[in-house]
């Protein structure tokens, strides 16, 4: 199993932009593509000197949210234990995209290679993304 830890609030893919510069074609909004290149840096630190699985793999994404600061002691309290979760976005299915698309090419060579995803989002005081990839063996 790998284990991916993130820390800092969750970045959602963005919606591909346009351009005209230099001919025509889309690109990943900065906020969307510095977030991928941190994801990958922590991808290629948890992969040490392994090589890109050819397997099937199952992903686990943890999104911890940050627990605003104006909310009362006991809503915190509730947040943090997991009896209030987050329904705001980052939309997970959009950071399971970015994280996913980082770890292209580190982890695995495609993503298409993911073939069962299980994805938590919660609070924490700890804002951070945990992303754990299982493979599977090959028959």
């Amino acid at each position: 199993m790998i284990r991916i830890e993130v820390p800092g609030p969750a970045v959602a893919q963005g919606r591909p932009r346009a351009t005209a510069a230099l001919g025509h074609g889309l690109y990943d909004p900065p906020k969307s593509r510095a977030y991928k290149q941190t994801v990958a840096i922590y991808a290629r630190q948890a992969m040490g000197q392994r090589l890109p699985t050819k397997r099937a793999v199952a992903c686990h994404l943890w999104i911890y949210r940050p627990i605003q600061q104006s909310e009362s002691k006991h809503r915190r309290d509730l947040k943090a234990s997991g009896f209030i979760r987050p329904t705001v976005k980052p939309d997970v299915d959009n950071v399971f995209k970015s994280v996913t698309d980082a770890c292209t090419g580190i982890v695995w060579h495609d993503d298409n290679q993911i073939v069962e995803a299980h994805i938590v989002k919660q609070y924490s005081d700890r804002p951070r993304v945990v992303l754990e990839v299982e493979e599977f063996e090959e028959e």
